[in-house]
């Protein structure tokens, strides 16, 4: 079975050309699934039951593994199948009648608007780690961009002068504006603050580490914590906490959800509809708060 699993893998990256991060989870969802099926005396794709793949998933919530990731692991066992059925290397398609776990939806972590300004105004010095900082609190804030598209920005991928920058995933690119907060700390990074940390004039990163390298996802995380300890945020403060929050803040004031569905990259509506709802549900809040006569 784990020729399979190479092969679908493949299929997803060549045919659906789907993200590096899909396929890792994709294809450590089913390793397991196949460790456990192998111990199990199940090791052709063409005996899998619907019963034996219940065992596993029950075998997954007797492990204490939480609803979203048994979830995960159905969604994955459900395109490996459908791959499989389709190619005709199983007569039918086990994972039809299997349902996931019901997941209790939670609205994403935003901070308000008066956090944001704590946050951002923490770097505030004139070191080249700190022009750095600030600069990336900005942009990350201004545009809603994830942090691993953060972290990857080229030099050549911002306008500073038209202010904005390109933002390219593995499927495609998008333009997205800043302002000029944003504007403003990237300006002095560039000038002041990038020389100082960047020898190698070949390097095209924007953003590098103080040794001037590129920079990981775990440094910016935890740079982003302790500043949020600085500006003394009890909340619990990560990279994609200002994704939320830039979106959010959009939204409240009158952002159409087409447009920041379109800024943050996501493929489906859906996804953004939250936004409306947390915007919605705050509206209802402050109403009550300034009509209810027993408030």
């Amino acid at each position: 079975m784990k020729e399979e699993i190479g092969k679908f893998i493949e299929y997803l990256h060549v045919e659906k050309q789907t993200s590096k991060n899909t396929e890792v989870s994709y294809e450590r969802d089913l390793k397991k699934m196949c460790q456990y099926l192998e111990e199990q005396g199940v090791t052709s794709a063409k005996t899998i039951s619907a019963t034996v793949l219940n065992s596993y998933v029950f075998y997954l919530e007797q492990g204490g593994m939480k609803p979203a990731t048994i979830s995960r692991s159905i969604a994955s066992m459900k395109a490996f199948f459908a791959y499989l059925y389709k190619q005709h290397k199983i007569e039918e398609d086990p994972t039809e009648k299997i349902k996931a776990p019901k997941i209790e939806k939670k609205l994403p972590s935003i901070l308000s608007t008066e956090e944001i300004t704590q946050l951002l105004e923490q770097p505030s010095g004139n070191s080249p780690k700190e022009l750095r900082d600030k600069a990336m609190l900005e942009l990350l804030y201004a545009t809603g961009i994830r942090v691993s598209e953060l972290i990857s920005l080229k030099t050549s991928d911002v306008n500073i002068q038209m202010e904005y920058l390109n933002c390219i995933d593995a499927h495609k690119e998008r333009t997205i504006p800043f302002g000029k907060k944003a504007k403003e700390a990237l300006k002095n990074y560039l000038t002041n603050g990038r020389p100082r940390l960047v020898e190698n004039e070949e390097c095209n990163w924007l953003f590098t580490n103080c040794s001037g390298r590129s920079m990981s996802r775990q440094g910016f995380w935890k740079l982003i914590k302790s500043y949020g300890c600085k500006a003394g945020i009890e909340a619990e403060i990560t990279p994609h906490t200002l994704r939320h929050s830039f979106a959010a803040h959009m939204v409240a004031n009158g952002a159409d959800l087409k447009s920041v569905q379109e800024m943050l990259g996501y493929a489906d509506m859906a996804a953004t509809q939250i936004y409306a709802q947390m915007n919605q549900s705050s509206k209802i809040r402050d109403v009550y708060l300034n009509t209810h006569p027993r408030n």
